[in-house]
């Protein structure tokens, strides 16, 4: 789910004429659904693990501690850890998937891999909601997360791809928005579905995915095959017909020629993931690494999966904690909006630093707080310290959706060289579901066993991510992506030491990197296509 600002081309680039076409906003907006699914998942699980008949069916050691606070700690009355797999399932099946989406994204085409990717959704949206045990609920779950896998690597590369250079970044970031909607959306629904009686909210939670897995399977059979993945599989005389219809000119042969030459280098690289390894690929790789796991490392989504059970958990009533649930959905939407105005005016750096600042804050604010109020034993938090510990984790959840949400994929997106971008790409997404996985999995055990705490380890990797941006990461605003190695990382005070150009001679017979001499300002991505 990358995202991004409107970013304008720059000199040293080739802005290409293109209109803004009605047929590309629609196909973005249709496309971007994908995210809205992947939201959606991400939201419902932790309302529905805060409600009593969900817990009551499917995980009734856990119900019982919910019943009986004076035996069991409110820290630990969660811990449990087929209720972590209910949440985690979906991320590990997800990395799964990644590696067969990458080659039906190569091979068969974008458009095809979100049609899988909106199969797999719908399947696992059915299993779920008419789940009769744990093994059905998790094999739903595993479902899902396969069309995660497929919907997170088709459609970035779709948006990308189709896309006009002056609204790349702002059509980039629907897919990170979408994703913010469909949490404030699942939100929404547990909030109504968590007071039907008779005990079937959950499955009406969790039914309700076939909204999301509806709009992005329709979307798929109505968008266009992107002009790259045509020209990659030999269909150039439809590609160029493609091309022709979403830039809305018949000027188009200068792009086209980009588009057929670009290719034609990215197909001279035989081994991407080898080539990924060579020193001159170290700086890149390792920001890329660091991004993703940093930004799992901040908390986030261990918030957005169990917002309402770490609400009940420092004293919350069941409403008050999906009602805090949805204030916080409905921040990370407005805060992500941010981003798209601001990433390419004040930077990356600037807002990822800022951003660590207002984390820190409000996390020791909030472990102060559960440490001084809510004890393993105490039963309901005071008001005025209720909406303090909102309010918190509001300040935090606005700053990861302006800073690191976003930019935890741009920055990765935007600083590979052609020849490894695919490579970079995937072990984008590899990383980002490793640890996600295992936040998933581990949060409610480390709640159990830090308790207030947990606050302060996410705290101290929020210190030490900005430090890693004060010293090793570079600015890329305004940046054109071909001049990147160029004018950021041979200039970088640390990692400019392992740019050295006579690298490539031995293997390739040229020197620096592979990318053509014209810019590729449309962001379009050839080297993910081979």
């Amino acid at each position: 789910m990358p995202g991004g600002g409107f970013a304008p081309a720059k000199a040293g680039g080739v802005e290409f004429e293109a209109k803004i076409t009605p047929i590309v906003i629609l196909s973005c907006i249709m496309a971007a659904t994908g995210g809205l699914m992947f939201g959606y998942d991400v939201g419902i699980s932790g309302g529905v693990t805060a409600m009593p008949d969900f817990l009551e069916k499917f995980f009734p050691e856990v119900y019982g501690k919910t019943q009986d606070p004076n035996l069991n700690s409110n820290y630990c009355k969660y811990d449990n850890q087929n209720l972590q797999m209910f949440t985690s399932s979906l991320y590990l099946a997800g990395l799964v998937a990644t590696f067969f989406a990458s080659w039906t994204t190569r091979n068969l085409g974008r458009k095809p891999t979100m049609l899988i990717a909106g199969f797999f959704f719908l399947v696992g949206v059915v299993i779920n909601a008419a789940a009769q045990d744990l093994a059905m609920l998790i094999i739903g779950r595993v479902l899902l997360g396969c069309g995660v896998g497929f919907a997170n690597q088709a459609v970035p590369l779709f948006l990308s791809e189709i896309a006009p250079t002056r609204i790349r970044g702002g059509l980039n970031i629907l897919f990170q928005l979408n994703v913010t909607i469909g949490i404030l959306f699942a939100n929404l629904v547990n909030y109504g579905t968590a007071k039907i009686k008779g005990g079937w909210g959950w499955r009406l939670s969790l039914g309700l995915a076939g909204f999301p897995a509806l709009l992005l399977t329709a979307g798929a059979l109505l968008v266009l095959e992107t002009p790259n993945s045509l020209i990659e599989r030999g269909r150039l005389d439809e590609g160029k017909t493609v091309l022709r219809k979403i830039r809305g000119t018949d000027n188009i042969e200068p792009e086209f020629l980009e588009l057929v030459e670009a290719s034609r280098v990215a197909r001279e690289v035989k081994h991407p993931f080898r080539n990924l390894l060579k020193r001159r690929n170290w700086p890149q790789l390792t920001i890329t690494i660091a991004l993703q796991i940093f930004q799992q490392f901040t908390g986030i989504n261990a918030i957005m999966f169990y917002a309402p059970v770490l609400f009940n958990t420092v004293g919350f009533g069941s409403d008050a904690s999906l009602y805090s649930a949805v204030i916080i959905g409905a921040v990370n939407v407005l805060s992500t909006c941010v981003s798209i105005y601001s990433v390419d005016k004040i930077g990356r750096r600037m807002l990822l630093l800022e951003a660590g600042v207002q984390m820190f804050f409000s996390q020791v604010v909030i472990a102060i707080i559960l440490g001084i109020k809510v004890t393993d034993t105490s039963n309901d938090l005071h008001r005025g310290f209720a909406v303090l510990v909102v309010l918190m984790v509001c300040t935090f959840v606005s700053a990861f959706a302006w800073s690191w949400g976003p930019l935890g994929w741009l920055i990765p997106s935007e600083t590979f060289p052609l020849e490894t971008r695919s490579a970079g790409q995937s072990v984008t997404v590899c990383v980002n579901l490793i640890f996600t996985f295992v936040m998933a999995q581990s949060f409610l055990s480390m709640l159990c066993t830090l308790k207030f705490g947990i606050f302060l380890f996410f705290s101290s990797w929020v210190f030490i991510m900005s430090i890693f941006v004060v010293f090793l990461l570079p600015e890329t605003k305004n940046i054109p992506i071909e001049e990147m190695t160029e004018r950021v990382w041979k200039k970088h005070w640390f990692w400019k030491r392992f740019m050295d150009d006579n690298e490539e001679v031995a293997a390739t017979g040229t020197i620096g990197d592979h990318s053509p001499q014209k810019g590729h300002s449309n962001g379009l991505d050839p080297a993910s296509q081979l």
